[in-house]
């Protein structure tokens, strides 16, 4: 059942090893754990954002998911399953592609990934998370900071690199490219 040792370099073979009723997440082999659970207003936003989603979504080919969900980020093409040494587990994702999806969650990049800010993953989804996002294609990444009331909305040009951030507040309401008809009410998410 090996729990992180502090030097080993962590592949998704030993992560699936561990104990169901832990949460972590391996970014290019280094261990974080997910602990504490998230606050209420964490969650009540997650909640909102994803029931809209889910709506939005019903007509589409795009899927929604929310943590726990495990997203695998293979280093190559047909790289061992036990070899990944990057998995983590965004507050939500939307995958439009089903041949990215098997029952353990999503291999490659979500269409759409959300990290909701709580002081123990700030800098990991500020830094870490950007990084990995970007360098494996995710086309949107949306980071809210619930205290502050405010989304930032990362789209990917055609180089590969996230734009500056567009930013939004709670009377606005955001359009995303992943498909037309998405449209976020932020007044609902930040009651």
């Amino acid at each position: 059942m090996g729990l992180p040792e502090s030097e080993k370099d962590f592949t998704y073979g030993d992560y699936s090893l561990w104990p169901e009723s832990e949460r972590w997440e391996l970014i290019e082999g280094i261990a974080f754990d997910m602990s504490p659970a998230p606050s209420r207003q964490h969650q009540f936003i997650l909640t909102e954002i994803i029931g809209q989603i889910y709506n939005l979504l019903s007509e589409s080919p795009c899927e929604v998911y929310c943590s726990p969900f495990d997203v695998r980020f293979p280093d190559y093409f047909e790289q061992k399953e036990s070899e990944v040494s990057t998995v983590v587990q965004p507050d939500l994702v939307v995958v439009c592609d089903k041949e990215k999806l098997d029952d353990k969650g999503c291999v490659g990049a979500p269409d759409l990934v959300v990290e909701i800010l709580s002081p123990s993953t700030m800098s990991k989804d500020l830094h870490q998370k950007f990084s990995l996002y970007e360098k494996h294609g995710v086309k949107e990444y949306w980071v809210i900071s619930p205290g502050d009331k405010v989304l930032f909305r990362y789209k990917l040009s055609t180089e590969g690199k996230y734009f500056e951030p567009e930013i939004y507040g709670k009377s606005d309401v955001l359009n995303s490219d992943i498909i037309n008809i998405f449209k976020i009410e932020l007044k609902r998410v930040f009651k």
